[in-house]
């Protein structure tokens, strides 16, 4: 058995700008939530119980910020999401309708059937409307770290020049952590990973030990840190920083050659919405009559040309699993070099947007499930840690203050 010489730490970063309106049904940006639940929050948390039903021991962090904390707990919400489920159900039956005379479209009809009866079925029996519990279920049987955010997702590097906002976004997010998983967070996803030093003392005043922040907040740290993002680093004040490590990140971001371009992915922009008779489609677009996504997409990405080609389900799962193979391969390459030239273990931290997995890469939550699985079985290098884990293991580190940061446009 090869011995563990570093680590690999996922971090998804769920949040969504809060929106209730309880006094219409019409408001297109309530779909923001719905699609969310169900192309990444659903997926997410099934995918978490068959690795746990299958034995496999994995790891992951997820921020859930307060904005969405407060909306899946909003009983409102959570009856109009159950609404736009039936509504999708029953645009997918008349799909299936539609598309019988086209049996490759007529099977990723019956598909979206599937799926969304399924989401109504999981969400409504499974977890009684209540995501939240589920997230809380995964964190309390120690395969899930969940961390805070600031309370409004308010940017640190602007709300400074009043210090007490900042104290307050801190003092929130902690707040309604505590509210609904019952214990203090241990870190917290900073807004935009935006850092500022003037933040530290109201970290540890509420207990914060840790924070997720952009590459050059560690790479630029004042002195320079010796084991650059592989290896956390504590400031003055005792704040540990992790930064995003820029090699996995391109693999998966990046717009020209990152995972979620393949050919073989559904593609996010081309939806019925758009392409169907516009009778045919009204009473699923928006109130005002303006064509909007459905949700239903039957492409696959195809290529740079102007035609695209049907969907292929197995097709995509062929590419995700190729490509966990290939994220594997590379951090388990990276951490075998890395270990030559460190005291302690490496640790490889990888942030992402949760809805990047799902919502805009839609194999996304089926990758992390394969990749999980080879983690687990596979003969590697590395092994799935959350970073209060390596903390606890590795609790000495190099005293540097990050840089102010940000992963925003040229990160600033």
């Amino acid at each position: 058995m090869q011995s563990k010489r570093g680590y690999v730490s996922f971090v998804l970063h769920a949040h969504l700008p809060f929106i209730h309106h309880p006094e219409s049904d019409d408001y297109l940006e309530e779909s923001w939530l719905y699609e969310a639940i169900s192309e990444t929050y659903i997926p997410l948390l099934t995918n978490f119980q068959k690795l746990v039903d299958e034995g496999v021991n994995f790891r992951i962090t997820m921020s859930l910020t307060p904005p969405l904390l407060s909306m899946l707990d909003n009983k409102l919400l959570q009856r109009k999401y159950i609404k736009y489920l039936k509504r999708m159900i029953e645009l997918s039956k008349k799909e299936i309708k539609r598309t019988a005379s086209d049996e490759r479209l007529n099977k990723l009809a019956h598909y979206y059937f599937d799926r969304y009866s399924n989401d109504l079925h999981i969400f409504k029996d499974v977890y009684e409307c209540n995501l939240i519990q589920g997230f809380k279920h995964f964190q309390d049987i120690g395969v899930l770290e969940i961390i805070t955010c600031g309370a409004t997702h308010g940017y640190f590097p602007i709300l400074y020049v009043n210090e007490k906002t900042v104290k307050a976004q801190i003092a929130v997010g902690v707040q309604t952590y505590e509210k609904y998983f019952g214990k203090k967070p241990r870190g917290i996803w900073l807004p935009e990973c935006g850092y500022v030093p003037e933040a530290d003392k109201y970290l540890k005043e509420f207990g914060i030990d840790y924070i997720i922040t952009e590459s050059h907040g560690i790479l630029y740290a004042n002195p320079t840190p010796i084991y650059g993002t592989f290896a956390p680093i504590v400031s003055p004040e005792g704040v540990i920083a992790f930064g995003r490590d820029i090699e996995s990140s391109r693999q998966v971001w990046s717009s020209i050659n990152g995972y979620p371009g393949d050919y073989n992915y559904r593609e996010f922009y081309r939806d019925i919405g758009y392409d169907a008779d516009y009778d045919y489609i009204k009473p699923y677009i928006a109130h005002n009559g303006v064509r909007v996504h459905t949700g239903i997409k039957y492409y696959r990405i195809t290529g740079d040309s102007d035609f695209k080609d049907y969907y292929n389900i197995q097709w995509a799962k062929d590419s995700a699993e190729k490509q966990a193979g290939h994220f594997f391969d590379s951090r388990t390459s990276q951490i075998e070099h890395l270990s030559q030239y460190m005291e302690t273990p490496p640790i490889v931290l990888c942030p992402y947007d949760a809805e990047l997995y799902g919502h805009w890469w839609y194999e996304g939550p089926y990758w992390l499930y394969i990749l999980f699985k080879k983690i687990h079985y596979d003969e590697s290098n590395f092994e799935l840690i959350t970073p209060s884990e390596y903390i606890d293991k590795y609790p000495n580190m190099q005293i540097s203050s990050p840089c102010r940061s940000s992963w925003g446009a040229n990160r600033i």
